[in-house]
């Protein structure tokens, strides 16, 4: 089997699973249009509320997406589907771009999703901050997407949903994804700052306000990314010697 055909068969996979379309593309859906709906015209933070609730909900859609194929990891290995895997020809790192390439298509149809939704209640950007606001949003779901590999390959499938999803709706409580933020100064918020949750919510008023994400951003993401890249490839060859 080529690796584009893998590929396709990964997609594939991803888009026949219903909690896919109910808790990563729906759930958000519906909690925008709950919240925004009635406030339109509030300004959170020098951002229109709209705006602001729409990046958070895309952020929290997101996330699930990235971390998702983390579950059909595990599944795998306990299957048996990885073991029948690393007997044929395809390479393991094929494997992983598979899923990661996966992870990210996921995440780019929420985004699409939410920011339409954004644009039916008045939310107005240009082609240019459209792109940019779903370049940062991708960018920072990276170390989300490493974290969903670690997991896939290290928890057993019957413990990785509840670990999947503490995970981010702890990710989405401390980072503001749900409309407030736990604290504004003092050790707590230099947490928040710490998480890479915090740095996607205030995309939106990145992108529509200050033209560009604040360095410390970058620095959370890229850091993140260093620290659990090393830890999944340990991950994958710890599960490879289980096989």
């Amino acid at each position: 089997m080529s690796g584009a055909t893998h590929l396709r068969y990964e997609i594939l996979r991803a888009l026949r699973n219903p909690m896919l379309y109910a808790i990563t593309l729906g759930l958000p859906l519906v909690l925008f249009y709950g919240v925004a709906s009635g406030q339109r015209h509030v300004i959170h933070d020098g951002t229109t509320f709209p705006l602001y609730f729409m990046t958070a909900m895309a952020v929290y859609s997101a996330m699930f997406a990235v971390t998702a194929p983390g579950a059909r990891i595990a599944r795998d290995r306990a299957s048996g589907w990885t073991r029948q895997m690393m007997v044929t020809p395809l390479r393991a790192r094929t494997e992983v771009i598979a899923k990661v390439i996966t992870m990210y298509l996921l995440a780019l149809l929420s985004l699409v999703l939410l920011f339409l939704a954004g644009a039916s209640l008045g939310v107005r950007l240009s082609a240019t901050q459209w792109l940019e606001l779903a370049g940062l949003l991708l960018v920072g779901v990276a170390p989300l997407a490493v974290l969903a590999l670690i997991l896939g390959y290290l928890l057993p499938s019957d413990a990785l949903a509840p670990a999947v999803g503490g995970v981010v709706i702890l990710l989405a409580l401390f980072g503001g994804v749900y409309g407030f933020q736990l604290a504004s100064s003092g050790p707590l918020f230099d947490v928040m700052k710490g998480l890479p949750s915090y740095w996607l919510v205030l995309a939106g008023d990145a992108t529509v306000n200050r033209g560009n994400w604040p360095a410390q951003a970058w620095i959370t993401i890229a850091v993140w990314v260093v620290v659990l890249v090393p830890v999944a490839m340990l991950a994958f060859r710890r599960s490879a010697r289980r096989v």
